[in-house]
């Protein structure tokens, strides 16, 4: 399977056996599932806690030439990754010239995907179609949250989501993505060094895609709706007279149903709606 491609896994799917042998590998998933299919799409999602603190973990998710398995790559080696966090920057492969006896060879390239948000140390969502799936009318959104998790850790989850036409038939080539995507991360949790189980924090819930939309809104907008939504009240009609009346001797510390000559709402105890609130 060397060089044969960021996955390596056109020979998995075309032949079932040749899956299930990659498919049976020595190292345990990281938490690994497909999460949805269908005729069109499916979903893989890993997690891990790591014991490196969101800034580490980020420096080095984002270079996967140090953690990415040289076996899933096209040139055969890791080394020739690079990444550009940054919008529009590239996750990219160097194939490097080989030299035959007669000629000097050429180098070449390709690139895996496309950076379409990164946030330090919160988000990394990059678009495109790795290994295979590069020559399939499909197209693929990798997003990888980093969540600060108990102990001093970070939690990080990896959602894969492709869609669009494909050859292949989805329940073999969604299972095997969702193995080698798992590799992956395992890989990267090895280099960061792997925490020990915590009991899961309310953070630790929330579902990777809604966390991933919430870092795409401004921390003030985000404050502001919450403030709002603390203020709502009960929906009420609009208070008559006689309501808005007792509503001011309330405010005045007056007694609120009093009948002296001074006050014309003796007569509106029987009015007074029960949901009106001040």
């Amino acid at each position: 399977m060397r060089g044969r491609g960021i996955v390596a896994l056109t020979s998995i799917a075309l032949r079932v056996g040749l899956m299930a042998s990659v498919l049976i590998m020595p190292w345990a998933p990281a938490h690994g599932e497909v999460a949805e299919s269908s005729p069109t799409h499916f979903v893989t999602r890993a997690t891990v806690t790591v014991k490196a603190v969101p800034k580490a973990a980020w420096l080095a998710l984002t270079d996967p030439a140090g953690w990415w398995d040289d076996e899933h790559t096209w040139s055969g080696s890791a080394a020739n990754l690079s990444l550009v966090p940054q919008g529009g920057g590239c996750f990219c492969e160097r194939i490097p010239e080989k030299d035959g006896a007669a000629d000097v060879g050429l180098a070449g390239s390709a690139q895996h995907m496309t950076v379409v948000m990164a946030e330090p140390m919160k988000v990394l969502r990059m678009r495109g179609a790795l290994g295979p799936l590069q020559s399939e009318p499909v197209d693929g959104v990798l997003s990888i949250t980093l969540q600060p998790a108990n102990g001093g850790g970070t939690k990080l989850v990896w959602e894969y989501a492709v869609g669009g036409h494909l050859r292949y038939p989805v329940a073999t080539i969604s299972k095997a993505v969702d193995g080698v995507m798992s590799q992956q991360l395992d890989r990267l949790a090895d280099k960061l060094g792997r925490q020990a189980p915590y009991e899961n924090s309310p953070a630790d819930n929330e579902n990777p895609h809604a966390a991933g939309l919430a870092l795409t809104q401004p921390t003030g907008v985000v404050k502001q709706r919450r403030r709002c939504k603390a203020r709502v009240l009960p929906l009420s009609p609009r208070p008559t007279a006689c309501e808005a009346l007792t509503l001011r001797q309330n405010r005045t510390k007056r007694p609120p149903h009093s009948t002296t000559a001074d006050s014309p709402a003796g007569d509106c105890d029987s009015a007074r709606h029960p949901g009106f609130l001040p």
